[in-house]
C-alpha cells in the first residue's frame, strides 16, 4: 500500500517528497495517517506541547491593497466608516497591562497605510520597546516589509536592520498566501509575490532575525499548489534555518469577495496539519492556531503532529473581521488545561521556544 511505503521512509528517516505529500492528502486512512504524524512529532519533541501569553495588537486597519486581496475581510480604504488608526497613546494604552499579564510577547500586523510614512512603523517598534523592554516584539510581516522598502527606497537588510536596532526580535509568518503565483494573481493581485516573501524571509534569516511562515489554505488553492507551498518553505529552511514555526491558516469567508462556498472542513485542517509534520521535516515547531480551527480542534491537532497551540492572544481582529467564532482570548490557565487533556504536558514558552514554565 502507498501509505506503508511512505511510512516505511518515515520511519527511515528519509525525506518525503511532493508526489509523497500528494499520496498522504489523498490517503482515505485518517487515523494512519494522525499516528504516522504524531510519531514524527513525538520524536522530535516528545508529548511537549507549548504556548505563550502573548498580545496582538493591529494599528491601522488602512490599506493601500484594499479591494485587490479578495481574502481579506479587515482592511479598510480612506474615507471608510469602518477604517480606524491608531494614535501612539492608544497602542501604548494597548499594551499597558503587559508585564502585569504576564505576557512576553507583543504581535504587532496591520495594514499597508496609504498616508502613513516609513517612520510611523518604525516608531511604533520603538515606543513598544522602549516601554517593555523586556517584551519580544514580533513584528511586520513580509509584506509590510516589502512596503517599507518602496517608501524609503532601501534594501530589505538595511530596513530589517534597523527595525532590529529599534526592538524588533522577530517576524511572524504572515503575507505568504499561497505561492503558487497564478492563484497569488488571484488572491492578492497587488501583494508582494511569493520570491519577493521568501527573499525577505531570506534577509531577515540572514542578519540573525527569526521567522514564522504561513500557509492559507482553503480557499481556490489546489492540494498540488499547497504541497509546491510547503516545498519552497522546505527548501529555504534547508538554506537558512531561520524559521522557527509552520502555522496553516485555514481560510474564513465571511464579508470578502473570494467566491468560496463553504470554510474547511475539520478533517482537510487535521489532515493538512499532518502532512505538512511529515513533509516539513526540518521544521521543529508546528502550530494550530486556536483563533482559526476552534479550541477543539486544536486538542485533536496535537495527535495530527501540531507541538504548538499559539498563545493567550487578546483582542484578535483579522480573522474575526472573516467570521471566526473563536474567543479572541484565551487565557492562560484555558490553554494548560485544553493540552493537559489531550494528554499531553504543558510547556509555557516565550517567541523564541525557549521554555519558561512546564505544568506537570
Amino acid at each position: 500500500m502507498e501509505l506503508d511505503r511512505i511510512a516505511a521512509k518515515a520511519d527511515r528517516g528519509e525525506r518525503l517528497t511532493r508526489e509523497d505529500a500528494l499520496a498522504l492528502y489523498h490517503t482515505p486512512d485518517l487515523f494512519a495517517l494522525a499516528e504516522l504524524a504524531d510519531a514524527a512529532n513525538q520524536r522530535r519533541n516528545g508529548l511537549r506541547v507549548t504556548f505563550n501569553v502573548n498580545r496582538h495588537l493591529n494599528p491601522t486597519n488602512l490599506c493601500v491593497n484594499h479591494g485587490s486581496c479578495r481574502f481579506c475581510s479587515f482592511s479598510a480604504g480612506l474615507g471608510d466608516p469602518e477604517g480606524y488608526t491608531m494614535t501612539r497613546e492608544e497602542i501604548l494604552a494597548a499594551v499597558a497591562d503587559l508585564e502585569h499579564t504576564g505576557a512576553t510577547e507583543v504581535h504587532v500586523v496591520g495594514g499597508l497605510h496609504p498616508r502613513k510614512g516609513y517612520d510611523w512603523y518604525l516608531g511604533i517598534v520603538r515606543d513598544l520597546k522602549a516601554a517593555h523592554p523586556r517584551a519580544h516584539i514580533k513584528a511586520w510581516t513580509a509584506v509590510e516589509i516589502d512596503h517599507f522598502t518602496r517608501l524609503t527606497g532601501r534594501s530589505a537588510a538595511a530596513v530589517l536592520a534597523e527595525l532590529r536596532e529599534a526592538g524588533l526580535g522577530s517576524l511572524p509568518g504572515g503575507g505568504a498566501e499561497i505561492f503558487a503565483e497564478d492563484v497569488r494573481a488571484e488572491l492578492c493581485g497587488k501583494k508582494a509575490f511569493s520570491d519577493r516573501w521568501l527573499e525577505i524571509h531570506a534577509a531577515a534569516h540572514g542578519l540573525g532575525i527569526p521567522s514564522n511562515a504561513t500557509m492559507l489554505y482553503g480557499h481556490i488553492e489546489s492540494l498540488a499548489h499547497r504541497v509546491d507551498h510547503m516545498a519552497r518553505l522546505r527548501e529555504l529552511q534547508d538554506r537558512t534555518g531561520g524559521f522557527q514555526a509552520f502555522v496553516p491558516l485555514a481560510y474564513h469567508p465571511a464579508h470578502n469577495p473570494l467566491p468560496v462556498s463553504e470554510p474547511t472542513t475539520g478533517l482537510d485542517d487535521l489532515r493538512t496539519l499532518a502532512v505538512a509534520r511529515l513533509f516539513l521535516d526540518n521544521f521543529r515547531h508546528l502550530k494550530t492556531y486556536w483563533i482559526m480551527v476552534g479550541e477543539k480542534l486544536s486538542q485533536v491537532a496535537l495527535h495530527f503532529g501540531a507541538n504548538d497551540i499559539d498563545g493567550t492572544v487578546v483582542r484578535e481582529r483579522i480573522t474575526h473581521e472573516a467570521g471566526a467564532t473563536t474567543p479572541e482570548h484565551l487565557p492562560q490557565e484555558e490553554l494548560v488545561r485544553l493540552i493537559r487533556r489531550a494528554g499531553r504536558v504543558p510547556v509555557e514558552r516565550n517567541t523564541l521556544y525557549e521554555e519558561l514554565r512546564t505544568w506537570v
